[in-house]
């Protein structure tokens, strides 16, 4: 698998900057609802051809680094 930067990016002139698959107009957050819902592989790569597993493996693993970079601050009460 490449690293998920090989496969999504975000620009301004694109989407108002929403994570996208590249070379798409596909936003990142569609595709990981989609398979939140239950959605195979195969049927998302059928609705949207322009797509590959790759990509979708990208875009989990997107969503994992920016899980794992996420900083909480507690405030106190």
């Amino acid at each position: 698998m490449k690293k998920w930067e090989n496969h999504i990016e975000a620009n301004p002139e694109i989407m108002y900057g929403k994570p996208v698959i590249k070379g798409t107009r596909i936003p990142v957050d569609l595709i990981l609802e989609k398979m939140s819902n239950g959605t195979n592989f195969q049927t998302i790569i059928s609705d949207y051809p322009d797509l590959n597993e790759e990509d979708l493996y990208a875009c989990l693993a997107y969503a994992t680094s920016l899980i794992r970079n996420e900083v909480t601050i507690s405030l106190a009460s």
